[in-house]
């Protein structure tokens, strides 16, 4: 029950911060029963909003305007939204160009829906269960080896000792069951010392993170997860979302080197495209991971997912950079590489942020 508690907590979140970026947009008629100056700045009001400072003419306080502001603000339930969603889906090439081209008002502007998306995703991973997982390899693991060593090497040399004290003339069974309770006490010393030599404490720490390449940093990473590799992976996972914006400089550099010799095309061009591009993304891994809770195959949401990706980034390129069919195929298969590094650069950013 917490979890979901926690899962509305942080989609209304979301909302907030979406709602701090996009605030209301278009004009209203003054309302009668408002002042004629704004109480926030004291300009004189032409409308329902201050010309000056923007803040809304009529002032309300009573309960039921909390709760419209909130329902409005946290949740951002506006005729946008709607409008926005479904292009972003079917057209995104079209909604990235009209946006670019001026359209903000009649749109959620690219980086408000992101924000919403990735707290909405974090809710909903919250919900359903996803989270960093735990029991993971510890110092506290080698000591129960070691312990379970002691015990097995006390047992087989009782058992070596009870067969020794066997006489010649003692009965076959007697002998068959000492011999069996030392093969058992070796065994279980075997497998100990396949446990040893696979050193699974150094593998929990080295290949399972991997490592940024600079020394200082690589030896500060290693003993942390040495220590706690449970916190580790949750203050991966935090910084996953709380960092999750920092894939949209990352990757305006690489949309960069796609247009080198297209002067028409500006950083903040790029900067739109992928910035809905990553929205997109957000909402549909938050779609494929409901489409998995409700019981729908893991292997068929992946070859989906793996469809409907490059086939939204091959629309949105085409149509937000108005490229003919060819232009927007390479690029496209030129984008997919480029994805893989921006991945890496962003899992080392991680890497970075958990060890400090």
């Amino acid at each position: 029950m917490s979890d979901w508690f926690g899962g509305l907590g942080s989609a209304a979140e979301g909302g907030l911060f979406a709602r701090a970026i996009e605030p209301d947009s278009g004009a209203k008629d003054a309302h009668p029963d408002q002042p004629d100056n704004c109480r926030n700045c004291g300009a004189q009001l032409t409308g329902a909003y201050c010309s000056a400072c923007g803040q809304q003419g009529l002032i309300h306080r009573t309960i039921s305007a909390f709760v419209h502001e909130l329902l409005h603000g946290a949740l951002h339930f506006e005729g946008k939204l709607w409008r926005t969603l479904p292009m972003l889906v079917f057209r995104p090439g079209k909604l990235t160009r009209r946006y670019i081209d001026g359209e903000r008002a009649r749109f959620v502007s690219p980086m408000a829906l992101f924000l919403f998306g990735v707290f909405l995703m974090f809710a909903v991973f919250q919900v359903l269960g996803l989270t960093a997982p735990t029991g993971l390899q510890s110092p506290d693991t080698q000591a129960a080896v070691e312990r379970i060593e002691a015990r097995a090497e006390a047992e087989r040399d009782t058992a070596q000792e009870r067969l020794d004290a066997i006489e010649e003339n003692a009965s076959t069974e007697e002998r068959e069951a000492a011999e069996t309770r030392l093969a058992e006490a070796q065994t279980v010393l075997d497998g100990l010392e396949q446990i040893e030599a696979l050193d699974l404490a150094a593998n929990s720490r080295t290949n399972f993170v991997g490592t940024i390449g600079i020394p200082a940093l690589d030896e500060v990473l290693i003993e942390k997860w040495q220590q706690d590799p449970d916190l580790m992976i949750y203050k991966l996972q935090a910084n996953a979302y709380k960092f999750s914006w920092m894939l949209i400089p990352i990757s305006i550099p690489f949309m960069y080197l796609l247009f080198l010799w297209r002067r028409r095309f500006a950083g903040y061009d790029h900067a739109i495209f992928v910035t809905y591009s990553l929205s997109f993304v957000t909402l549909l891994f938050i779609t494929l991971s409901l489409l998995a809770k409700a019981g729908i195959e893991a292997g068929a949401l992946v070859v989906a997912a793996m469809l409907i990706v490059p086939v939204h980034m091959y629309k949105q390129l085409r149509y937000s950079y108005e490229l003919r069919r060819f232009s927007a195929f390479w690029r496209l298969m030129a984008l997919s590489l480029f994805i893989w590094i921006i991945i890496t650069l962003f899992l080392w950013l991680l890497l970075a942020l958990g060890a400090f």
